[in-house]
């Protein structure tokens, strides 16, 4: 774990919550707050904004591993959920729910750094592959936008494919703007004066 790690333990039991504090302790770096109550995590994570979660359930329901997977924002922080015991599909849809580790058999306190660790590393790979997918999909659409405008621009002023592109191109280097940009203003207006 990296130096200073803030973790957040949702635990109703004060006696566990103590326990996995105390492991979490011994590997150093690391401050731990617990929060017994569940309903209280979005708010608890809100306030103190944790590096990374950790949730002790015994034996979660469909509905349970949704809310808390939800409220402890999957998508800002890894999440580790601990359970003593899971129904047929309960790991698929917490993990669909975007946690990053789903342990069954209960949280053993040897075992918490690696599985931290893991769910560290898993969460950051999946916010990249988000990020690559976010981007690929951004330059697809501005890809179909420059088609557009070329379209326009052949039609328009009777150019080829390769001259229209290349007009593109010199109008957004002339006016310091993407390329994009200046496909997509010449498709707002030539969509306006149709």
């Amino acid at each position: 774990m990296t130096t200073q790690l803030s973790i957040t333990i949702v635990e109703p039991d004060p006696a566990r919550a103590a326990l996995i504090a105390g492991s979490l302790c011994e590997t150093g770096g690391c401050q731990v707050r617990v929060t017994a109550d569940a309903a209280a995590l979005a708010s608890e994570l809100r306030d103190h904004s944790p590096d990374i979660v950790l949730i002790d359930i015994e034996n979660p329901s469909r509905d349970m591993l949704e809310e808390l997977a939800l409220a402890s924002g999957p998508q800002e922080r890894p999440v580790a959920m601990f359970v003593d015991r899971s129904a047929d599909g309960l790991s698929t849809a917490a993990i669909e729910a975007g946690v990053s580790a789903y342990v069954v058999d209960g949280l053993k306190p040897e075992r918490l750094k690696p599985i931290l660790d893991a769910a560290i590393t898993r969460f950051k790979l999946f916010q990249r592959m988000r990020k690559e997918l976010e981007e690929t999909k951004r330059a697809l659409e501005e890809r179909k936008v420059i088609d557009r405008a070329k379209g326009i621009l052949m039609k328009a002023r009777g150019l080829n494919e390769e001259q229209a592109y290349a007009l593109l191109r010199k109008t957004a280097m002339d006016q310091g703007k993407r390329l994009g940009d200046v496909a997509s203003a010449l498709v707002t207006a030539a969509e306006l004066l149709s």
